[in-house]
């Protein structure tokens, strides 16, 4: 046969190089280039996870409701123990209780005087509720930018390189364009972390500022009560 068609018909070896890449160098990139975007999205991904959980915790403990609450303050007043009373509130968690707590303080006083007390330690029981929350928020939206920052600086790399090189190599390029990704995907990362956590502590607030409200009004209609 012809030596020709013998070649032709042999299969061609061809040798693809693989490189393991590291967990560190797509942090970090091929020169460490992304460090300096990717250290500030790591201690902010562990201070929104860390904001989150302790303030879980505390509106959960603000969630929890005592049983029957109202209905043994309404019969402290109605027996004139006003010190049992304040000991129930004083030995709750719940918002709500403190705001009753310090109406009852303010009994004697005219009911605009009472309102005005149980609104004010309301608005100061939310501001707890609410602390370190605005972290959240801005995490939310500076995290997405930062990736987009460290995306903007890779391609600007890879245009440089790409300036000074007579034919394209992939070797080349490739440290910007991955310093690029891996920063716009760490980004995005923190930043769905921060927005779902502040929205879901948010609707939990609400929840327990809803209760907060409904309290206050049973406590300012026991005090209309005949003969109160």
């Amino acid at each position: 046969m012809n030596p020709i068609l013998l070649q032709a018909g042999e299969p061609a070896n061809i040798t693809v190089g693989t490189a393991e890449t590291s967990l560190w160098t797509l942090v970090a990139g091929e020169n460490g280039g992304s460090l300096f975007i990717m250290i500030p999205l790591m201690i902010m991904s562990v201070i929104v996870v860390y904001i989150f959980v302790e303030r879980y915790l505390a509106v959960k403990r603000s969630s929890k409701e005592e049983k029957d609450f109202m209905v043994k303050i309404k019969e402290y007043l109605k027996e004139g123990k006003i010190d049992s009373a304040k000991d129930l509130c004083a030995r709750s968690e719940n918002p709500a209780a403190r705001m009753i707590e310090k109406g009852i303080s303010r009994l004697g006083k005219s009911q605009e005087d009472i309102a005005v007390s149980i609104e004010n330690t309301g608005r100061l029981e939310v501001m707890r509720l609410e602390q370190r929350l605005s972290f959240l928020a801005t995490s939310a939206g500076v995290a997405p930018m930062l990736g987009f920052l460290g995306t903007t600086l890779g391609m600007v790399q890879v245009f440089i390189e790409m300036k000074s090189m007579r034919s394209l190599e992939l070797s080349t390029i490739s440290p910007g364009i991955m310093q690029a990704m891996i920063t716009t995907v760490g980004g995005l990362i923190v930043g769905i972390m921060a927005y779902v956590a502040y929205n879901f502590l948010v609707a939990r607030i609400e929840s327990v500022v809803y209760k907060m409200e409904n309290a206050a009004i049973d406590f300012m209609d026991l005090l209309n009560e005949p003969g109160k």
